[in-house]
């Protein structure tokens, strides 16, 4: 079930048509269910692996799929919420490491779902699942962000897939490269398709450019999925 939704977007983009520009912002991600109306603050209640639980006040709960933050060891680390577990106790699933965290660290609700940099400014880059830059040069001065988690285009907007035969391309920085390696947990992993697919359609919707996405490979990701279902239990 957790990697269905993301299997049914990916296949629905990669054979859509160029479409009608998509607004990503509050009122969309309010529309979607996605975003709270406002930001709260939560403790740690257990860490077991890539799994965080996390506790909040009564009535301040995040919406599924909203992106929480922690500082852990002078690092941002983001927390994704998949599944409400009662008692005011989210559980959710870190897209880096856990080390250091403890219980009763205080997390933050950002409100929205996990938000990166998306346009020019990401090509010839590299970044990560949560939209940081990985090359060592310097933070990608984006005018706009998008959400990883948007609705997959109408079936009326889709057409035949082409297939190029090409297997190599020179992209002349006209790329944007974005990794989760084997080394990271389940969460990143399962995700970072989202992150390159959010990157892909602003081009498509927003520039109407042509675009090539290209998952090395989708078995991981599906692999990464039933991980993630495992972990939750």
């Amino acid at each position: 079930m957790y990697t269905l939704r993301n299997i049914s977007r990916l296949s629905k983009s990669a054979a859509a048509v160029k479409t009608a520009p998509k607004a990503f912002n509050a009122a969309f991600l309010k529309k979607a269910g996605y975003a709270s109306d406002a930001k709260s603050s939560g403790q740690i209640r257990s860490v077991i692996g890539a799994v965080v639980d996390v506790q909040f006040d009564q009535g301040k709960l995040p919406s599924i799929l909203n992106a929480l933050e922690v500082k852990n060891m002078d690092r941002r680390l983001v927390l994704e919420v998949p599944r409400h577990l009662g008692e005011n106790t989210v559980r959710t699933i870190a897209m880096d490491g856990t080390e250091g965290l403890v219980r009763g660290q205080p997390v933050e609700d950002t409100g929205a779902p996990i938000t990166i940099p998306v346009g020019p400014e990401c090509l010839g880059r590299i970044i990560n699942v949560i939209g940081e830059p990985i090359d060592e040069r310097g933070p990608i001065n984006a005018k706009q962000t998008a959400p990883i988690h948007c609705e997959a285009p109408e079936f009326v907007d889709q057409t035949v897939m082409m297939e190029t035969g090409v297997i190599k391309l020179d992209g002349e920085s006209k790329a944007a490269l974005v990794f989760g390696q084997m080394n990271e947990p389940p969460g990143a992993r399962a995700r970072v398709a989202l992150t390159g697919l959010t990157i892909a359609e602003y081009f498509r919707d927003q520039e109407g450019q042509d675009v090539l996405l290209f998952i090395d490979n989708i078995f991981r990701f599906t692999q990464a999925g039933s991980e993630v279902s495992a972990l939750l239990g």
